[in-house]
């Protein structure tokens, strides 16, 4: 069995398309899933240290129980708990996975992009 990590949103509309990409993406079997509205917002912005410690303990597990392959944070189009535009859902991305990378220097670290047909694009 392998594993990689999804930082997703809550919403389950993207689930799928995330699965299914992450799983190709990092060749695994299986997609740990932490979900939280606007997750790519909360890492970026770390203004809810409960939450973002929270996010941290349970990709912890994944990584060090399940062998983790690596780790996406996920932002996508219409995301009612990061009500803001594409662009600054990018950036917000970009900033997650910088933040991450000093915990995490070891692990491939990307970013989704699920856009209003629910196709994925990866950032880097």
């Amino acid at each position: 069995m392998s594993f990689c990590t999804a930082i997703t949103c809550m919403d389950g509309r993207i689930q799928q398309p995330v699965f299914v990409y992450l799983q190709n993406y990092f060749n695994v079997d299986y997609v740990d899933t932490i979900t939280e509205p606007g997750p790519n917002k909360v890492l970026a912005e770390r203004n809810n240290l409960a939450t973002v410690r929270s996010i941290i303990k349970r990709s912890d597990i994944s990584l060090n129980v399940h062998q983790s392959k690596g780790i996406a944070v996920v932002g996508h189009h219409d995301c009612a708990g990061n009500p803001v535009a594409k662009e600054k859902q990018v950036e917000q991305i970009k900033d997650s996975i910088s933040f991450l990378q000093q915990t995490y220097s070891k692990i491939d670290i990307i970013g989704l992009w699920v856009d209003n047909n629910w196709d994925v694009t990866l950032i880097k």
